[in-house]
């Protein structure tokens, strides 16, 4: 009987089972996808390859955009196939991988956020010991430091997800293996693994974003106090623009995405949630960065000039 059979693959059931829908969602996320990796390749390329930029605050920029590259790759692709060739099915082990590379790289960036704050903080506040706090082998062990509470993050996840039972039904109501839809299929217990994901995900989330808030208020404070231009406030807030819009777009859609009850509403509205940080997200982020970030724009601007004008001076190079 169907039920009493165990479940060896899923089935994604994708946005939207409309056809019309489906080419017009391929174009719109093909584009979205080639756009990330792209822009983010390029960031990643000036931040690796220019001097000028080897400096602790490109080199969280260069793994904030390495990070995005694979976030959108994990799931952007096998939902442009479901756009084309309709419900796509999934094995076990496969949906496993991709929900743990899906809180993997999710986790790390939240918390690599916070210390590109604790990075601006350290270099607004406290300049004159800036190179010896943020040394090279300071950002090397807080990067790895981040990356692997990423990892355990995830592994916790995927250990949980991996001890659960699932017969019979086996259509997930969303474009990837997330772990509410596959909790909501589970035919065992799945009140721990709630509670792991409310507790522990929102600590995840919440953590990072104290310390984001923390630091900028003692920017803010620092700069009042301390510095009485409003040119000299300009400037420091405008190297944490980009940042605090970046942060801004990603707290507002993960706290929608992880918030209780959930029901048949919260479930689209998490799926449509999902798409906004996997999808869009990592798709904005470079273009946030480049568009007010006069070094980073300056530095673009430089190289494009040089390959597109190897023999002369171009005029978009300054003087």
């Amino acid at each position: 009987m169907l039920n009493d059979t165990e479940v060896c693959e899923f089935i994604l059931l994708g946005l939207t089972d409309i056809q019309g829908l489906q080419y017009f969602f391929f174009i719109s996320f093909l584009l979205l996808y080639l756009t990330s990796i792209l822009g983010n390749g390029v960031i990643l390329t000036m931040v690796i390859s220019q001097p000028r930029l080897h400096t602790p605050m490109y080199f969280f920029l260069g793994n904030l955009s390495c990070l995005d590259i694979f976030y959108s790759t994990v799931t952007v692709p096998k939902m442009l196939t479901g756009f084309l060739f309709g419900r796509q099915p999934v094995s076990f082990g496969r949906c496993l991988a991709q929900l743990y590379f899906f809180h993997f790289l999710g986790s790390t960036e939240a918390v690599l956020l916070a210390t590109m704050a604790d990075d601006r903080y350290v270099a607004i506040c406290n300049p004159l010991c800036y190179t010896f706090v943020m040394n090279p082998r300071t950002c090397l062990l807080l990067a790895m430091a981040r990356w692997s509470v990423g990892f355990a993050h995830a592994m916790m996840h995927s250990i949980m997800t991996s001890q659960l039972s699932f017969y019979g039904h086996n259509h997930i109501h969303h474009f990837f293996c997330d772990v509410k839809p596959l909790l909501n299929l589970a035919c065992s217990s799945t009140s721990l693994d709630m509670t792991l994901l409310s507790v522990v995900t929102t600590s995840i989330a919440l953590g990072p974003f104290i310390l984001i808030v923390l630091s900028y208020l003692y920017i803010i404070i620092f700069l009042f106090q301390k510095v009485k231009s409003q040119e000299g406030r300009r400037k420091p807030f405008s190297t944490c623009a980009s940042h605090l819009t970046v942060v801004a777009l990603l707290y507002m859609l993960l706290f929608f995405s992880y918030t209780p009850p959930s029901s048949s509403s919260s479930s689209k509205r998490d799926m449509q949630v999902s798409v906004m940080y996997s999808a869009i997200t990592p798709a904005l982020n470079h273009l946030i960065y480049t568009l007010r970030n006069q070094e980073v724009r300056s530095t673009l601007n430089k190289t494009l000039g040089r390959k597109l004008f190897p023999g002369g001076k171009w005029q978009g190079q300054d003087s």
